[in-house]
């Protein structure tokens, strides 16, 4: 088994299956070992199988329970994957007091055996991957207290990521810290080419690009690197970047097309795998759809955005990125476009509670508003601005300290003057 072991750690998968061959089958280390192999494959459901059996055999043990949850976690089973990640920290903590949250502890042992900054971590992701900002950054401020200079590279990783839109140039320092400094984890080039990206650094991502070249085959996917060429280009040459975005485009909606008609003839144990996978494709389709339509956005080309959602229609319309940008596109037109704007606007706003309906971009609420006010239902702008005024008022009384904004922007926007702002 040592054997196996070694050659496992020295990526050698073919020589460490030839080494299993030999050991008994059933023996839970071998199971183990021939679970981590499917893993290191990408064969979820046959790793979960493997560490399942082996966790049944040989009773609760931390690496076995973070090792289920992971697979649950590939397999987009959050809920299942944050159950046993909380398993393992719950544990930890009842044996050893002194993790619990807030406490401090070195990179011990102790830390390593139970498993609990792992456990943190996944938590951290599924959290982030669900877009739960704040309880990511609550499995992260839950973890046993380390010094800077103490942290695991995915611990520092996750940080950047989580709090980069309280401090953006904090998370970037500690992507470009980890690409210094290897081994770091596989996602950290592509997430900060991306976030590079996202907040306009076009140049900083083609020096970044430009200097790790020799990182771009084990760390970027192909349609990753694609997308992220054609949108470095976009400050100058909009043009052929466009030509790269529609290309890809296409290949997305040949891949959604191909998925939808399987999905639709598909076993019921086989859909929701494939589910998952349109998911998937999906937002990346919605990620190369958005880059085209802030080309022509960049123009005030609203045209030909609106031309662009409405043949990407047949896969995006029951996605609220879609939809806000859609409705964004009809209030820029303005005119009878104005109706167009409430009609995609209005459900947004009705999803969400009046308890969370300071979670809504106010921007949306503002242009709603006003939206409303163009098309003569004037009661139903007043309606919305008198809930934001009573969430904000709940807020204030919750949180004295919070400090919201929303009424007076939404007032500003309309042209109504906030006696509060002053």
């Amino acid at each position: 088994m040592l054997q196996a072991s070694i050659k496992f750690e020295q990526g050698d998968i073919d020589a460490c299956r030839t080494v299993l061959k030999g050991c008994l089958k059933d023996d839970p280390d071998t199971v183990v070992a021939n679970a981590s192999i499917a893993f290191k494959e990408g064969k979820w459901e046959e790793a979960l199988s493997g560490y399942t059996d082996a966790l049944d055999t040989v009773g609760f043990q931390p690496d076995l329970a973070y090792n289920v949850a992971c697979c649950h976690y590939k397999l987009k089973e959050y809920e299942k994957a944050l159950d046993f990640a909380s398993d393992v920290i719950d544990r930890a903590r009842d044996r050893y007091p002194e993790l619990s949250g807030g406490a401090e502890a070195a990179n011990s042992l102790t830390l390593q055996d139970t498993k609990i900054i792992e456990a943190h971590n996944l938590s951290c992701a599924i959290e982030f991957d669900k877009k739960n900002i704040a309880a990511a950054k609550e499995a992260l401020t839950g973890m046993p207290t380390r010094r800077d200079e103490e942290l695991d590279p995915v611990t520092l990783h996750n940080q950047g990521l989580v709090q980069f839109d309280e401090d953006p140039s904090t998370g970037l320092q500690k992507l470009n810290f980890l690409l210094s400094n290897p081994p770091f984890p596989p996602e950290t080039f592509g997430n900060l080419l991306l976030l590079y990206c996202k907040h306009g650094y076009h140049d900083l991502a083609a020096d970044i690009l430009a200097e790790n070249s020799h990182l771009t085959y084990d760390f970027l996917s192909q349609d990753l690197y694609e997308y992220l060429d054609a949108t470095i280009m976009m400050t100058t040459s909009p043009d052929e970047a466009y030509k790269k975005f529609e290309a890809l485009s296409k290949q997305h909606i040949q891949q959604l097309r191909k998925l939808t008609a399987s999905a639709a003839t598909a076993e019921p144990e086989e859909k929701e795998d494939i589910l998952k996978d349109l998911e998937e494709a999906l937002e990346r389709y919605i990620a190369v759809l958005m880059a085209q339509a802030k080309i022509h956005w960049e123009n005030e080309n609203y045209a030909a955005i609106e031309s662009l959602f409405r043949q990407s229609a047949e896969f995006c319309s029951e996605h609220d990125v879609w939809a806000i940008n859609i409705a964004h596109v009809f209030f820029m037109q303005q005119g009878t476009k104005f109706k167009d704007a409430v009609r995609y606007y209005d459900p947004l706003v009705k999803k969400s509670s009046e308890k969370v309906i300071l979670d809504v971009q106010v921007i949306v609420l503002a242009n709603l508003c006003v939206a409303y006010i163009m098309t003569n239902q004037n009661e139903n702008a007043e309606d919305i601005m008198r809930l934001i005024e009573k969430a904000e008022e709940r807020l204030a009384r919750s949180d004295p300290d919070a400090q919201v904004f929303h009424s007076c922007i939404v007032n500003l926007v309309i042209g109504k003057p906030c006696l509060k702002c002053y």
